[in-house]
């Protein structure tokens, strides 16, 4: 491995130490669905982004829900004694990527078929600690 791609890799690896995630992956919902909602919640702090996805009509939001709190945990679990509040977590990522295609047939009218194509996504939310943005800024 050359010089460039080994420190490039080593400053992702920094990087990915500072933040926490959690991943869903065969949610059977499309994909385009589940963007209405992970977008909505882009950015924001994470204890308005709950609040937001508890009060969401989106059959989605209960996933995406469930999800955000997973990473809650993950960032607690390494950040043991730390209170949420203090630390200003925020989602700093949230992206959707398709997953399998289920591909079934309906029947149609004079002996044809129709192709019904059953979504499936991974979801994948990002959190970070805006503390740790202003110590790096003020140094």
């Amino acid at each position: 491995m050359g010089a460039r791609k080994r420190d490039t890799a080593e400053r992702r690896k920094e990087a990915r130490k500072s933040s926490y995630q959690a991943v869903l992956r065969n949610c059977p919902t499309s994909p385009r669905k589940m963007r209405l909602v992970t977008d909505m919640i882009k950015g924001m702090d994470v204890n308005r982004a709950l609040d937001v996805l508890k009060f969401s009509p989106k059959e989605a939001s209960r996933n995406v829900e469930k999800l955000l709190l997973s990473a809650i945990s993950n960032w607690q679990q390494k950040n043991e004694g730390s209170r949420i509040e203090d630390s200003n977590l925020f989602v700093k990522e949230a992206f959707v990527d398709g997953g399998r295609v289920l591909k079934r047939l309906q029947t149609a009218p004079q002996g044809r078929a129709y192709r019904v194509r059953k979504r499936s996504n991974h979801v994948t939310l990002v959190l970070d600690s805006k503390v740790k943005e202003v110590e790096k800024t003020t140094k």
